[in-house]
């Protein structure tokens, strides 16, 4: 009887040592994602920026070999402000099912 107390203590306590390993790595899964993506979001944001022109338009693409499994969309519109312009660009990782997107949003006054 003490054998098998033992061994449903072990059992327990094992399952519950397991369930933290697979929590921490989702967890560092999560991070490098949301690091990743956000400077990779900044580089498009900068490029945007520099354009000579923020027309409205809607662009996508992928970040080459360097990261594969990222690809980008970028959409300028207009805003309620007709000097301001909105520049979103959205990250997403193809290999995430959910949560696997990231959002960076400027308001930007075009140059005349």
């Amino acid at each position: 009887m003490e054998i098998m107390v033992a061994m449903a203590i072990l059992a327990i306590s094992l399952v519950s040592v397991f369930q933290l390993y697979s929590q921490s790595i989702s967890m560092a899964t999560d991070s490098r994602f949301m690091t990743t993506a956000s400077l990779l979001a900044q580089s498009k944001m900068v490029e945007a920026e520099t354009t000579s022109s923020l027309s409205n338009r809607r662009e996508s693409g992928d970040f080459g070999p360097d990261y594969p499994e990222y690809v980008w969309r970028l959409d300028i519109t207009d805003t309620q402000l007709p000097q301001f312009k909105k520049i979103e660009i959205t990250v997403a990782n193809k290999l995430f099912a959910r949560r696997g997107t990231y959002t960076l949003i400027l308001y930007k006054r075009p140059e005349a």
